[in-house]
Parts: C-alpha cells; structure tokens; sequence
C-alpha cells in the first residue's frame, strides 16, 4: 500500500483559529490512522500580508493541541529550522523548482507569458462581471510568440 503524506500549509498571515487548527487535526488523524506522514509547510508567498511571528505561533499552537507532524517546519531553541526529504517547507524557498517546471510549459507551448497591466486585467475583469460573467483572464497575451515574448523581457517589460 502507498504510503499517504498530507500537509497542513497555513499562511503566515495572522495566528492560527479554530478553522485551521481543525483542518490540522483531521490531516493528522487521518495521516496518522493510515500509517502515513504528516507534514508542515509554511505558505508564506502573500508577503504583504505576512505577520512577523506568525511561523513560531502556528508551531506552538500545533504543539499546544499535541498534533505532531513528521518532516516540515520546527522551533528548535527559538529558531525555525526545516527537517525532512521533501524540503525546502518554506513556499518562498521553493520558488526555484517551481520556475524550472514553468520554463518546461513555456517552452513546450503549454503556458505563455503575459504582459497584460494591472489596469487592463481590472479592466477586463470588471466588464465581465458587469456582465455576469465569472471573471477569468481572458487570454490576450495568448498569441505572443515565444521570440516575442522574450524580447519583451529583454527590453523590461514585465
């Protein structure tokens, strides 16, 4: 039988509420009753929402409510330190994997660049649901060539 690995990867936005504590629990019984790895991992990308201390008060809340997990994010004498095969658990350290596998879709045609500005995505987004439509991007940038789209790189346009 393959072995299960659940996570709980909550934001380091704010302090951990009974909504997560509960989704922690059950991902730990339920890892836990199948033999199976329960792992931390920090989803800490929305930065500008980002609380400072936040990773420690998930940890002891965790702690505190007795759920142990096997490989992820620990406190070790007041540091955040990561243990485990998978790592890294912090999302922002992975940024480099998951760049590599968006080269490979760009360069297989299955993903494209956008150069696509905040006000025309806000633009498009407000005439849809004016609309009633369900807001989706609706694929402007599709059309650049590969050879065109790095150009624009290039030259500074993001």
């Amino acid at each position: 039988m393959e072995e299960f690995r659940l996570r709980f990867a909550p934001s380091p936005t704010g302090y951990l509420h009974i909504g997560g504590l509960r989704t922690a629990l059950y991902n730990y019984l339920f890892a836990k009753h199948n033999n199976g790895k329960f792992i931390l991992r920090i989803e800490d990308t929305d930065r500008t929402r980002y609380v400072e201390g936040a990773i420690e008060n998930l940890i002891e809340s965790l702690n505190w409510a007795g759920i142990e997990y096997d490989e992820g994010v620990f406190l070790e004498d007041g540091e955040i330190v990561q243990k485990g095969e998978h790592g890294p658990y912090i999302q922002s350290e992975r940024l480099d994997i998951y760049q590599k596998y968006v080269d490979k879709l760009i360069e297989k045609g299955d993903a494209y660049y956008c150069f696509c500005s905040k006000e025309r995505l806000d633009s498009v987004r407000e005439e849809q649901k004016t609309k009633g439509l369900i807001p989706r991007y609706d694929g402007f940038c599709r059309n650049v060539s590969l050879e065109e789209a790095k150009k624009r790189i290039e030259g500074g346009e993001e």
